[in-house]
């Protein structure tokens, strides 16, 4: 959707009413005919697990289970439990609940600034610049917009290397840039790389991220998904997020259902 007046932005998905000490509850409220979308609730999840930590304590790692379908016209209202408070690192639990019932339950661990080596083992997967790339549509994203570069695999049904980044301008807070990245992490699939004659992925059952790096999500970031396996019923890819002059913002995988049949909430559909 557009981030025209009137219309819901990034920050609007960013903002949260906090109701008491580790409870807070989602604003922005919007019909949807498809079922809430997880990188939504998701980067609410963080946001609401980041408001209980010291300010300098940012998110390094998270894993995420997608247990319901949510409804984007009814508010989520998060609790958040404080695990543990360490020299350094803070855990948190979060639930995010409708109507009674748990949608997303998350583990998060943050950081507090830690000196030591800065190593990028692989370079950034090769990617034509974003102003030379042909814009491609992210859907169910407020506020962004994508360029896709050659592809690694072309007849994949939806790009699985794509730059995107935010239309409106973020304010200088490291934990929100975490969050938009997240809210960004669930869209594609690195499975649409994979044939649909017999099968294709259905919806997620869980989603996992290292922030390895900062980077601010108002710049270009590039997005490469790599499919790995199908069995059992479920598809396994990963991901990699890179800034635009190439350092390794944060690495993904996500697991997803893996059925007969196309399934009618692909992306791009």
């Amino acid at each position: 959707m557009s981030a025209d007046a009137g219309d819901p932005t990034l920050l609007d998905v960013l903002t949260l009413e906090e109701l008491d000490r580790d409870l807070y509850r989602s604003t922005l409220l919007f019909a949807d005919p498809f079922p809430l979308y997880g990188g939504q609730v998701a980067a609410q999840a963080l946001l609401a697990a980041g408001r209980t930590v010291a300010p300098d304590r940012l998110p390094h790692s998270l894993h995420g289970y997608f247990l319901r379908s949510g409804d984007a016209a009814r508010p989520a209202v998060f609790h958040v439990d404080r695990d543990r408070d360490g020299g350094s690192f803070s855990a948190r639990r979060v639930v995010a609940v409708q109507g009674g019932e748990v949608v997303l339950s998350m583990s998060a661990s943050f950081q507090a600034p830690t000196a030591g080596p800065d190593l990028q083992v692989a370079a950034a997967p090769a990617a034509e610049d974003p102003a030379d790339a042909e814009p491609v549509q992210l859907p169910r994203l407020f506020s962004f917009e994508g360029r896709r570069p050659s592809q690694p695999y072309p007849d994949a049904s939806w790009p699985t290397r794509f730059w995107a980044r935010a239309t409106v301008p973020l304010p200088d807070d490291p934990l929100l840039h975490a969050c938009a990245l997240l809210y960004l992490s669930d869209i594609g699939t690195g499975l649409s790389a994979l044939p649909e004659d017999e099968a294709a992925p259905g919806p997620t059952l869980d989603h996992a991220v290292w922030f390895h790096r900062p980077a601010r999500l108002d710049e270009w970031v590039l997005m490469d998904l790599v499919p790995h396996t199908v069995a059992g019923g479920r598809g396994w890819y990963t991901g990699a997020v890179t800034t635009a002059d190439g350092v390794l913002a944060a690495s993904l995988t996500q697991e997803t259902l893996f059925r007969p049949g196309r399934n009618p909430f692909r992306p791009g559909r």
